[in-house]
């Protein structure tokens, strides 16, 4: 593609494309915004993937086609990503059909069974979480929530103001 023989041709074409593909990824997101690697949504998450599998592919393109529909492609994701984060903000309705409900797994030291079963999330998992948070007592622990990106954060102190679980399904 750009030099023979085909040693000297596999390292530049690999070093060259990985340069002008990253630039592009760079450029792209000055454009979008720091959302584009944000992880606030499973819809970001996977864009943020499709994005780094795009850019390997685009490194290891064989023809100008196949670089250039890799280069299109993480624009367009970025584009949508735009489009569905505008959305998100404008529709409630839209953000509800799209994003999953964060979901109570602990309440106020108590861990509540039915959402592990319900999310399939392990209890050691949840006290891995915990140990992660410091958390010394399960006395301690006011709240912990499986957020919309897979996360698992655990709230623990004193109170626990009601809007940081306003929207989290399992509070009652």
């Amino acid at each position: 593609m750009l030099f023979e023989p085909d040693v000297l041709d596999v390292v530049a074409r690999g070093t060259i494309l990985a340069i002008l593909a990253l630039l592009w990824v760079i450029v792209a997101v000055r454009i979008t915004g720091l959302r584009a690697f944000s992880k606030m949504t499973a819809f970001d998450f996977v864009g943020t993937v499709a994005i780094g599998s795009l850019l390997a592919g685009a490194s290891q393109a064989t023809e100008w086609a196949a670089f250039f529909q890799a280069l299109f492609s993480i624009a367009a994701l970025l584009a949508v990503q735009v489009v569905v984060a505008k959305l998100r903000q404008s529709s409630s309705t839209f953000m509800a059909a799209i994003q999953n409900c964060p979901l109570l797994l602990m309440r106020e030291g108590e861990i509540i069974q039915a959402a592990l079963h319900a999310s399939r999330v392990s209890e050691q998992d949840l006290l891995a979480k915990l140990r992660e948070a410091n958390v010394l007592d399960f006395s301690e622990v006011r709240a912990v929530v499986l957020e919309t990106t897979g996360d698992i954060s655990v709230l623990h102190g004193q109170a626990v103001e009601k809007r940081l679980l306003r929207d989290v399904t399992g509070v009652g």
